[in-house]
């Protein structure tokens, strides 16, 4: 039986409308995620994100990059949006993130872009840094729908997230994918613009898992709804794996999907922290795999 996301009854229902009123209110004081900075984005006023209030894109594509379960055969319709709310100092895509290079676009264009990917068989549509663009983004999404839009959604996130912003896209987002980067807010303080970001991550991920629940693959290997958590693992065990691992299986699920990462790289502004000036050693990467076996998560994956 085929998947149908629930966002498309919310759309029937007037439902989805509602939540794009509620977000619009937002932008006028911005509180869209955790930094609530009140800028008046419709104004022309930015905070913390550089974000105005147009909707800036960098790219729109088949990602073959991805987990395997969003990326199965016609790859995970990717769509990477500028700006960022954390700005970490690691960044390897600050070019996109930091300096805001890309291209504005309409809001129908960006429901245009849905339709696009999904017209080339892309398994879901995966929004790369949404967190700042969430309220522009929904606002898309009814004349998606009405053009036909009918697969997952990826919400692709930092993982600092307001839980009134999360509360909004019940039922519209499928899936979850936040980044789950530090345990301990002093670290992130250093590295991130976030200094609250572990207390606020952890709220947001247990709205996600109360949203949408552990990961769900169906027959064929591709994920239709649920969490999905990725953990970048850091030199000097920075990123707190060991803590991190032991909350997701007891605040989440012994089920929850964790994709244990060993892309580190310095980039950007390593170079300024001796710490973070070098890759991750074999040793660190598979000593990170076992803190997640031994905290009993049965679906760590490294992919």
């Amino acid at each position: 039986m085929l998947y149908t996301p629930s966002y498309i009854e919310l759309h029937k229902e007037g439902v989805l409308q509602i939540r794009i009123d509620k977000f619009s209110k937002m932008l006028e004081e911005c509180t869209v995620c955790p930094h609530k900075c009140g800028v008046n984005r419709g104004a022309g006023e930015k905070g913390i994100c550089d974000a105005g209030v147009e909707i800036e894109i960098s790219s729109v594509f088949p990602h073959f990059g991805e987990e395997s379960p969003l990326v199965g055969i016609r790859g995970s319709g990717t769509i990477f949006l500028t700006h960022c709310n954390l700005k970490c100092v690691f960044c390897q895509n600050y070019d996109i993130s930091h300096f805001g290079e890309g291209k504005t676009i309409t809001v129908d264009e960006l429901s245009n872009a849905m339709i696009h990917l999904q017209s080339l068989g892309c398994h879901n549509i995966n929004f790369v840094t949404p967190t700042h663009y969430t309220p522009q983004i929904i606002s898309a999404m009814p004349n998606a729908i009405e053009k036909g839009l009918k697969i997952p959604l990826v919400y692709n996130c930092g993982g600092y997230e307001s839980v009134e912003t999360l509360r909004l896209l019940e039922g519209i987002i499928d899936i979850y994918m936040p980044d789950t980067k530090f345990y301990s807010s002093e670290k992130a303080s250093k590295y991130t613009t976030a200094e609250n970001y572990s207390e606020v991550l952890r709220d947001a991920l247990k709205e996600m898992h109360r949203q949408v629940g552990d990961l769900v693959i169906n027959d064929v290997g591709i994920a239709e709804r649920g969490l999905l958590i990725r953990h970048l693992v850091m030199p000097e065990g920075l990123a707190g794996t060991k803590d991190m691992m032991k909350f997701i299986s007891e605040s989440l699920s012994t089920n929850s999907f964790v994709n244990v990462m060993a892309q580190y790289r310095p980039c950007h502004l390593s170079y300024r922290y001796n710490e973070l000036n070098r890759r991750i050693t074999n040793a660190e990467f598979k000593n990170a795999l076992k803190m997640a076996e031994d905290a009993g998560i049965k679906r760590n994956v490294s992919d």
